[in-house]
């Protein structure tokens, strides 16, 4: 699996993470306890491991910045900025009501379980927005990663005008040829 490929996956963990979330809730309500609690497990299991493969990801590729649209540029931080404050906040929450429901405090469980549910749902269904906006809607180049070859040129300071640095083509002879050494400035 290539570095390029992480995005999608998380993208994907972040939704089956929302589908165990939203049929944990169900079984609840209906009193499937042993349903719910296989479906919890299975959120805490894949919201787990999208966390892993996002510090990975980022950890190697930078982070990319949305700029196109620029008239969408302000909802995008406004929705990156809630949902990373709360994707920060809900950590804790969820290993606080996991291990309560392990313990079988169901009472206190109960009680912030009520604001662990929202929040969770909130941040995996804004992280998949947030995939959506950044790699299928308006995909945007991760910072500092040029594309177009006069990028490429620019960030590594070689002008293309300069005879010195004539390192892409092969040095040719009077007679077409080309010689087996560099040319010399």
């Amino acid at each position: 699996m290539a570095l390029s490929d992480l995005p999608l996956l998380n993208a994907c963990l972040n939704s089956l993470s929302t589908c165990f979330l939203v049929a944990g809730f169900v079984c609840i309500r209906r009193k499937r306890t042993v349903a719910h609690r296989n479906c919890m497990l299975g959120a805490v299991t894949t919201s787990t491991l999208f966390l892993i493969s996002y510090v990975y990801y980022h950890l190697h590729a930078g982070r990319t910045e949305f700029k196109d649209p620029a008239w969408f540029r302000p909802f995008y931080l406004i929705l990156l900025l809630t949902h990373t404050v709360l994707a920060v906040a809900i950590v804790p929450m969820v290993i606080v009501t996991l291990v309560r429901a392990l313990r079988e405090r169901f009472d206190q469980h109960k009680r912030i379980a009520r604001w662990t549910l929202p929040l969770w749902l909130y941040v995996s269904v804004t992280g998949v927005l947030i995939y959506l906006l950044l790699y299928q809607i308006s995909p945007q180049k991760p910072a500092g990663a040029p594309t177009a070859l006069s990028d490429r040129l620019a960030s590594k300071r070689i002008d293309v005008n300069d005879q010195t640095n004539r390192w892409t083509q092969p040095s040719l002879r009077q007679d077409g040829s080309a010689s087996d050494s560099l040319p010399r400035p």
